[in-house]
């Protein structure tokens, strides 16, 4: 039988929501394989957005490597300081570009390597943070993710008509975002009540931050799409796109959260 798009994409999501689950049971090291994985497939989208093909595969594979050192550096505390892998990096491509430069002057592309380091700062940097989190906290916060992507999917379907931001994202209305909103928010509450120790009204506020960021990545990541010409980054996910398509919410979220938190104790 012959899945629809939108079965396709229920499917995946449940799969998925077992995945985590599982991975969380087993431990600290599965979540360290399940984050490497993870950073390499959509680091690797991010890049192929720029370089199609064979095009600066060089660089791809440098980038991509770099970041399954430092994840891997960052979960399993192999010498101390994960940081170092990013250092190396950036001499690296420091290095890359000297060399283009004094070969080909004017044909060197400052850009690309700007993009090789924005790569490693916009996925295994800010996915490492995971690697800080408690289990509850890290179930609030792709719980969050995810409600606020498929709040918005299902009202912006039924009701959407509106749009926010057609010039980055033709296709996000006002009705879903608020659809995102407000799944996000008793997502964000229940977990915190059942899973959390502060009052019910931080969660509350929590919510609302974490619903905020969830749309601000997914726009971030739309106008990457529409700036390269890319309709999904990828096609891993069937019913989704892309590794970078399912995670682009997480990506703002996870970081806003650890500054929350770190103001504020909800665990």
């Amino acid at each position: 039988m012959k899945l629809s798009s939108h079965q396709k994409r229920v499917l995946t999501g449940l799969i998925l929501f077992f995945i985590l689950i599982t991975v969380l049971y087993l431990g600290h090291a599965a979540v360290t394989i399940v984050i490497l994985l993870v950073s390499l497939f959509a680091l690797w989208e991010f890049y192929s957005m720029f370089w199609t093909g064979t095009r600066r595969i060089l660089l791809k594979v440098l980038g991509c490597t770099a970041g399954i050192l430092f994840v891997l550096d960052t979960g399993l505390e192999i010498t101390n300081s994960p940081v170092l892998f990013l250092a190396l990096l950036f001499w690296a491509a420091w290095l890359c570009f000297l060399v283009e430069y004094s070969r080909r002057k004017e044909k060197a592309g400052l850009e690309d390597y700007l993009i090789l380091i924005g790569g490693i700062v916009y996925l295994p940097l800010v996915l490492s943070l995971i690697l800080t989190l408690s289990i509850p906290e890290i179930m609030l916060v792709f719980g969050g993710a995810f409600a606020s992507d498929i709040g918005a999917y299902y009202a912006g379907s039924l009701w959407g008509e509106r749009k926010i931001w057609p010039q980055v994202s033709p296709k996000k209305t006002w009705m879903g975002s608020g659809g995102g909103m407000i799944l996000c928010l008793i997502v964000t509450m229940i977990l915190g009540l059942f899973l959390g120790t502060a009052p019910w009204w931080q969660y509350l506020i929590l919510g609302v931050v974490l619903g905020v960021a969830a749309q601000l990545g997914d726009f971030f990541q739309s106008s990457l799409k529409r700036w390269t010409r890319v309709k999904d980054t990828g096609n891993i996910l069937p019913g989704h796109g892309g590794m970078l398509d399912r995670i682009d919410s997480v990506l703002l979220l996870l970081p806003v959260y650890v500054l929350y938190s770190s103001i504020i104790t909800v665990f």
